[in-house]
């Protein structure tokens, strides 16, 4: 049975991690493990279209759960995921600063594994359904709702036929598309314009997208599609 949701759990004390991660996932929840700080930020990154839900210890090497908490408030895709701050910390003030970094609950240790459950359970009930409109491949995000491009948690502007352009692109990442095929998807039947359009609008496309613009590729011969070296479909 697919999990639930997926949950990302920070904290340096492995064995207590290993408890906790282990109860979730009899539970029917996907658990993401980092003990330290910069491996939660990796992990953020290559997961970010699938994490519902973060529990953070506050003290962890490199990176704190205070640090990951504000990068997570500014992440295009995860800035609206429940936030649990699960530390031995219990001072009021450190509970009052973690709740102004836009965490939505504090629980103190020890605690027990129902405890936290109930907790998890509590907030995924009070989240908006996980969005099933972000597509995800490498730094890039695309919000199918929005009709916004992210890459690097940066919006980048686009133009309508450009968006129409890598929607159509992230949707449909196994295919490859002649010019004739993405001009009749982008443009208007009684608008006559020439195969050189397609070619324009993919290179406007990678300019604004920089580096990652690598994700669309020119098959010669053929037209456009995903890198498929690169989004590994």
């Amino acid at each position: 049975m697919k999990p639930k949701h997926s949950i990302l759990l920070v904290e340096d004390e492995e064995e207590s991690a290993e408890m906790l991660a282990n109860f979730l996932e009899m539970n029917d929840y996907e658990v993401l493990v980092a003990h330290e700080g910069n491996r939660a930020l990796e992990l953020i990154e290559e997961h970010a279209g699938e994490i519902h839900l973060a529990i953070l210890d506050i003290m962890v090497p490199n990176v704190d759960g205070k640090e990951i908490c504000r990068h997570i408030r500014k992440h295009p895709v995860l800035n609206d995921i429940p936030v649990i701050f699960l530390t031995a910390k219990d001072e009021e003030q450190d509970e009052i600063e973690g709740l102004e970094l836009g965490a939505d609950d504090y629980i103190p240790k020890p605690a027990s594994l129902n405890l936290v459950k109930a907790h998890v359970e509590s907030l995924l009930r009070r989240q908006n359904p996980q969005k099933a409109n972000w597509l995800q491949y490498g730094d890039t995000y695309l919000d199918t709702d929005a009709k916004e491009l992210y890459v690097d948690d940066e919006k980048i502007e686009l133009t309508s036929t450009e968006y129409t352009l890598i929607e159509l692109f992230y949707k449909n990442p196994k295919r490859v598309y002649t010019r004739q095929e993405i001009l009749e998807h982008i443009t208007e039947e009684d608008r006559f314009v020439f195969d050189r359009t397609v070619d324009v609008h993919v290179k406007n496309l990678r300019l604004k997208m920089g580096d990652a613009g690598k994700v669309i590729k020119t098959y010669r011969g053929i037209g456009y599609g995903l890198n498929r070296e690169i989004v590994k479909v």
